[in-house]
């Protein structure tokens, strides 16, 4: 009898293993993304400068993700995810080395694109041998259940880590907030040898790496309702993210230190963990398509009053309920790749679904540091959601299985 619990998940022993090295990895890499912003940004006071460290590390992340797929599907994704997390810890080592050792502002701020870079290929990999894993550990009628927790445990981490950052940052400076990061991704490290995983699938000795790679493509697109949910978090998140210009809202618009920064960080992830937890307990199927334009649409008005506003809770307030809103795309996309998505092909199609998601936030932030810098740090984001709202306005006329989707259906069609 197939166990309805909300908690039915985290039953399994080797998805709480996987969760808790996820918490643990995810805060540290947290805290080392708001420690870079705030670092970047006192060396440079250029919104450019903090564009060019989502970008630095989504050109390694995109460029490696299909080839990180097709490996995600033919080698134990176990092995994978430690070599990731390894790597992930020698660039947060070289970070507070570098950081405590080079006094010259200029050399200091390449390096630390450099080891940006460095890191966005170890991540290239993470993203799908992780994908692959929970669908090796978690039977699939609680895949929904499994996407649910996984959610809340990212969010969970993403807000803790900001706040975390902020006050290491203020207390101890950049050196040692890095070196802290360090020590918890050697956590995570630990917590993923406990995984046994086993992959369920056997590798392909008869197809190449390039034919391999396109199937995986050809699946892709070749479904309207994948496709379309990718795409609209591309876009919407490309146009419509804010992250990349809080280290300036928070000096010249609030006034204030990276503590707050910290808060603002978390605020979205606040939201989306009480989405997450929501979802673990009354998951969304009925009206899921609808229920996930909405969502988006209603992120990008969000981000729109954000823009207009000088008041810091005002702020904060906005942050944590586009936090909510987004926490629903997030929750019905990772319900919906792992129930659409054969078991041989979960690292291809995370891979093209890292690809989306890179340029929606790596190259988002980028996209946001330009448009702050031709058009204004207010103008830009306001712009910004604005396009939010007409990407979802295409995808209602473009993507109609998507609008009409109901997930009692995804439950009932086993993938093929």
């Amino acid at each position: 009898m197939m166990d309805t619990s909300p908690y039915a998940a985290l039953k399994i022993a080797d998805f709480r293993a996987l969760l808790a090295g996820r918490l643990l990895g995810t805060v540290a890499l947290q805290i080392q993304g708001m420690a870079v912003g705030w670092q970047i940004y006192a060396l440079t006071k250029d919104p450019l400068a903090l564009g060019f460290v989502g970008l630095s590390e989504a050109l390694p992340a995109i460029g490696v993700a299909l080839y990180a797929g097709h490996v995600a599907d033919i080698v134990d994704r176990r092995k994978i995810a430690l070599w990731s997390i390894f790597t992930l810890v020698i660039c947060l080592g070289l970070l507070s080395g570098c950081s405590a050792g080079i006094t010259d502002k200029s050399t200091l701020v390449w390096i630390i694109y450099l080891i940006i870079a460095l890191s966005g290929f170890a991540r290239g990999f993470y993203g799908p041998a992780v994908f692959g894993l929970t669908g090796d550990i978690v039977p699939r009628e609680l895949y929904g259940n499994a996407a649910a927790w996984g959610s809340a445990c990212w969010q969970a981490s993403a807000v803790a880590g900001p706040i975390i950052g902020g006050i290491l940052f203020l207390w101890l400076a950049a050196p040692a907030t890095y070196l802290v990061s360090t020590l918890l991704l050697i956590g995570a490290f630990i917590l993923f040898l406990r995984v046994k995983a086993r992959m369920k699938v056997e590798e392909k000795k008869e197809a190449s790496v390039m034919e391999n790679i396109k199937e995986g493509l050809q699946f892709v697109f070749s479904s309207q309702i994948i496709l379309a949910a990718m795409a609209l978090d591309l876009f919407a998140v490309l146009f419509g993210g804010a992250v990349a210009m809080l280290p300036i809202f928070t000096n010249e618009v609030f006034h204030m230190g990276p503590q707050a920064l910290g808060v603002l960080r978390a605020a979205p992830s606040v939201g989306a963990l009480l989405t997450a937890t929501y979802v673990a307990h009354r998951p969304i199927t009925k009206h899921a398509g609808h229920i996930f334009l909405i969502s988006v649409a209603g992120f990008g008005l969000c981000m729109i009053a954000f823009g207009l506003t000088t008041s810091f809770y005002l702020a904060l307030a906005l942050l944590a309920i586009s936090g909510m809103l987004d926490g629903i795309s997030v929750y019905l996309r990772a319900t919906i790749y792992q129930l659409m998505t054969p078991a041989d092909m979960k690292g291809r199609v995370s891979a093209v679904n890292n690809i989306f998601i890179g340029s929606s936030n790596e190259i988002g932030e980028f996209e946001s540091g330009v448009a702050a810098k031709i058009f204004g740090l207010v103008p830009s984001v306001v712009l910004g959601g604005c396009m939010t709202l007409l990407v979802v306005l295409i995808t209602i006329v473009k993507a109609p299985k998507l609008r009409k989707l109901d997930m009692r259906t995804l439950f009932k069609e086993p993938a093929v």
